[in-house]
């Protein structure tokens, strides 16, 4: 039985996103990218809303030869897994191995992490909050960059609540920290 996992960099007021859409505070240094790369090599399916989707399909055509070691390691494993984009305005997508579905079903997923042997990713602070309402987000794992941004999209929805056990830190040469956590939830006792 597989596992959903969210997994973004947020600043440490909590946004992956500044009040101008912006995140290159928290682009990662080749150390926090193969950590990155390795976290999440395990995930064959990623679920994103349309915002990640939009920013993440740039991996699906970019000339690998012109890539960092570490970049091109993640666009390559972009590029092998699965993609399920849940949005109500797009009418297409255009990367390979991705199915668009206009709503986000948490039974559908939880029965594709029952059925899978690998964890699952979701990608987008909106999503994941939505998942972790229905009770099917699993583990939550952060790069703290060490920005403070004042505002912009959150990494978890204001008002959302999710007790959480660490299972696992990490602390970074260029000051960012990795936390990981699983999902406590009330039959854990």
């Amino acid at each position: 039985m597989g596992s959903l996992m969210y997994f973004n960099s947020a600043s440490l007021d909590g946004y992956i996103a500044g009040p101008d859409g912006r995140w290159e505070w928290a682009t990662p240094d080749d150390e926090v990218h193969s950590f990155v790369n390795d976290l999440m090599a395990p995930a064959a399916t990623h679920l994103l809303g349309r915002r990640a989707y939009e920013v993440m399909k740039v991996w699906d055509d970019l000339p690998l030869d012109d890539l960092a070691p570490a970049e091109r390691e993640f666009a390559l494993q972009w590029r092998e897994v699965d993609k399920v984009v849940y949005s109500q305005t797009l009418e297409a997508v255009s990367t390979g191995r991705t199915e668009l579905r206009p709503a986000f079903d948490p039974d559908e997923v939880r029965a594709m992490t029952d059925a899978s042997a690998t964890p699952l990713a979701i990608g987008g602070g909106r999503l994941a909050s939505a998942a972790a309402r229905a009770g099917v987000l699993d583990e939550v794992h952060v790069v703290v960059a060490p920005a403070v941004v004042g505002g912009g999209i959150r990494f978890l929805d204001e008002g959302l609540r999710l007790d959480l056990e660490l299972f696992a830190e990490r602390r970074f040469g260029n000051g960012s920290v990795y936390l990981g956590y699983r999902v406590r939830r009330e039959d854990d006792a």
